[in-house]
């Protein structure tokens, strides 16, 4: 979907973002980084783009819904209308950062901003915008040979393989709010939920990806948490539940929901009290999905990893089970002990 190779760095900008509320303060630089020197620029490159190989894509959004009013997206705008504006509204984009970061969980750091161009998306060339807050610094050695002998001393810097926050605009699908992916790296606090929800304010994309991303996590929640509530049901059925779940969506290339409860579910009961969970957890979590839509391999293929298919059995056993439910028995012999039984064709 997205392909780098070509990709150009045209400007960068740098400002030290503080907290407001530590009495920390902002600089702002007055003009552009050079970067002509080729093996830097590849440096840059690695270190802005390659966190962003597989990205989940979002878009702008306000308070209001209405995202034209969104300061991220206006700055961006007006950068992709007129490049020559990228610097001034680099520092506009550093302003904003302040100003919100009055959390005292809020960290100061180096704020990058790059303009990117040649890049390939969906198989047509498109300009980016990276906005970078670099809010730890690594500590490194460094050699230096003097004389007969070396020297050796620490300092203090940017690690290229470890980003802290940054997002990625591209300047694809404006009027929906651009096409807009963001890494945090922060722990569970206040900060992590900051530079998405508060700074740039963006929201997942109503795409094939998340549609099939939030409905596959749905089920994942009803048959691991809601169904052995309402049902008697042992770890294998809901592990089958789980697989066929799975199946579903791996061998079918659009979503009908009403088809997918009756080869997932198949039971009325079950169905229904599947149909309740998903309505409540839709309200609760304000998420809208269409019970129809064209299913994502890419989706598929992650939450597929978090489907766990483990039977574990104390400490004693793990069963793996991938197939046909009706290869495994449960039961209890006449001394109370619990068992499996499994048949199989094949040992390997």
């Amino acid at each position: 979907m997205i392909d780098y190779t070509n990709c150009r760095i045209e400007k960068v900008a740098v400002h030290k973002v503080g907290n407001k509320t530590k009495q920390e303060d902002l600089h702002l630089s007055k003009s552009l980084l050079d970067t002509s020197n080729e093996k830097l620029e590849g440096m840059l490159l690695r270190y802005f783009l390659n966190p962003f190989s597989a990205p989940e894509f979002h878009s702008f959004t306000f308070s209001n819904d209405d995202f034209t009013l969104n300061p991220i997206f206006v700055f961006a705008s007006q950068i992709f209308d007129s490049v020559e504006s990228f610097h001034s509204n680099s520092v506009n984009l550093a302003k904003h950062l302040f100003e919100l970061s009055v959390h005292p969980n809020i960290k100061s750091g180096d704020l990058f901003l790059a303009y990117f161009s040649n890049i390939s998306f969906e198989d047509e060339m498109t300009d980016a915008i990276g906005i970078y807050k670099s809010e730890n610094k690594h500590s490194f050695l460094k050699l230096e040979k003097s004389n007969d002998d070396f020297i050796v001393y620490s300092e203090d810097g940017i690690n290229i393989d470890k980003l802290d926050k940054a997002c990625l605009i591209f300047n694809t699908d404006r009027a929906n709010g651009y096409k807009v992916c963001s890494i945090d790296k922060s722990n569970k606090t206040i900060d992590a939920h900051f530079w998405r929800d508060n700074f740039l304010q963006i929201k997942p994309c109503a795409d094939s990806y998340h549609l099939t991303k939030d409905f596959m996590n749905i089920t994942k929640n009803f048959v691991t948490k809601k169904l052995t509530e309402d049902f008697e049901v042992s770890k294998a059925d809901q592990i089958d539940l789980l697989n066929r779940s799975v199946e579903y969506f791996k061998n079918n290339e659009s979503f009908d929901k009403q088809g997918f409860e009756n080869e997932v579910f198949i039971d009325r009961e079950v169905i229904k009290s599947f149909q309740n969970f998903d309505e409540a957890y839709r309200k609760d979590n304000e998420i809208k999905i269409d019970n129809n839509f064209e299913v994502s391999p890419q989706a598929v293929k992650k939450q597929s990893r978090i489907f766990k298919s483990v039977l574990k059995l104390d400490k004693n056993f793990h069963i793996y089970i991938h197939g046909d439910r009706q290869l495994i028995e449960q039961g209890v012999d006449k001394d109370g002990r619990k068992y499996y039984k499994i048949y199989f064709e094949n040992e390997r």
